[in-house]
């Protein structure tokens, strides 16, 4: 099946996915049979799930992470867990039949290097649901490549300045796998991210360059955070702003705050903001459900499914608290409704002058 279609009578909207593609598209909120062109605000259950696979990382253990500039919001170089059972990983899937989409496979380590990272990803093609997953490339070879190529919607490698890196991608690109990669902005990075798009040294034949906010968060230090009013920052999306580039250029969630405030040839209708708790939720390796993955480190909003379900987690007093969070943020702001305040983890890294 290539349409996966859904109808969610509880929030009123309904939304189609294409497995071949990844186009996704959803109506607005329908009323007495007319689409109100109002954004629903959530789902009845994630129609993406973050399932942290790994609970050990060979590459944050070797210090390559921190030697490339990227400080692990996972803590992956001193924290030492068992991966997710492939046992687990079925109940989870099990339940999502029907009801999501895609699952990105993620957590603290490298998905590609999970004991049974093959058997998870014929599991959730079985299932239709389509896997995507992010990596450091480390350790990567052609036999991972190929299952890539037979399982995955597209494949992402983290940024790491390095041989690895590189020779991943030119991997993944060479046998027609859809790659993209992550870029972790940062006051340490962008300056060399600005370079990157002026000279367009970014590798040829991407999909896309995926920029991501770093997060004071795990080994994520404060003073990393970008300020809103660094001239570097704004140049940056200046570039963004006025120039197209070979790849797609995207960002998360996250970002919404600063690309509101400093684009203005970006079109809105191809914005969200931050889904967690609304369209997503994370799952860690020891199957705790987060609204995010970034509340990993405190877990403030976690609820454990070891015995208990996806849906009962979804509606939980703890998601709850986590959407209210973005349900009540910045009330007078005139763009409110499509930022609802950014992320409620981590305030320091919204990217505007009028938050509150």
């Amino acid at each position: 099946m290539a349409i996966i279609r859904k109808v969610d009578k509880q929030n009123k909207f309904f939304s189609m996915f294409n497995t071949r593609t990844g186009h996704y598209m959803r109506s607005g909120i329908i009323k007495n049979g007319k689409d109100t062109g109002v954004d629903p605000f959530m789902t009845s259950f994630p129609e993406l799930l973050d399932i942290g696979i790994m609970g050990h990382c060979i590459h944050g253990k070797s210090g390559l992470c921190l030697k490339a500039g990227v400080q692990c919001y996972q803590s992956g170089n001193t924290i030492h867990h068992p991966n997710m059972t492939l046992t687990n990983f079925k109940k989870i899937v099990e339940e999502c039949k029907g009801k999501t989409f895609q699952i990105a496979l993620g957590g603290r380590g490298d998905p590609d290097q999970h004991e049974q990272f093959e058997d998870i990803l014929k599991y959730c093609q079985q299932s239709n649901i389509v896997p995507n997953f992010t990596s450091s490339g480390l350790g990567f070879n052609q036999h991972i490549v190929d299952l890539c190529k037979k399982y995955c919607g597209a494949v992402a490698i983290s940024w790491y300045r390095s041989d690895y890196t590189l020779k991943a991608i030119q991997m993944l690109i060479n046998s027609k796998v859809k790659t993209n990669i992550h870029y972790v902005l940062s006051n340490s990075s962008i300056e060399e991210a600005i370079a990157l798009l002026e000279q367009n040294k970014f590798t040829k034949g991407i999909n896309a360059v995926i920029f991501l906010l770093h997060k004071p968060v795990g080994l994520g230090q404060s003073e990393n955070v970008l300020s809103y009013h660094d001239l570097h920052l704004q140049h940056f999306f200046q570039l963004i702003d006025s120039n197209n580039y070979d790849f797609k250029v995207d960002f998360d969630s996250c970002s919404i705050p600063a690309i509101l405030n400093f684009t203005s040839n970006l079109s809105k209708d191809f914005i969200d903001t931050c889904e967690g708790g609304r369209w997503s939720a994370y799952i860690t390796s020891d199957m705790k459900m987060l609204p995010c993955s970034f509340d990993n480190d405190k877990q403030r909003w976690a609820y454990d499914i070891s015995n208990d379900s996806i849906e009962n987690a979804w509606n939980s007093p703890q998601f709850e608290d986590f959407r209210n969070h973005l349900k009540h943020s910045c009330p007078n702001c005139f763009k409110r409704d499509l930022c609802f305040g950014g992320c409620p983890i981590c305030s320091e890294i919204v990217l505007c002058n009028e938050k509150g």
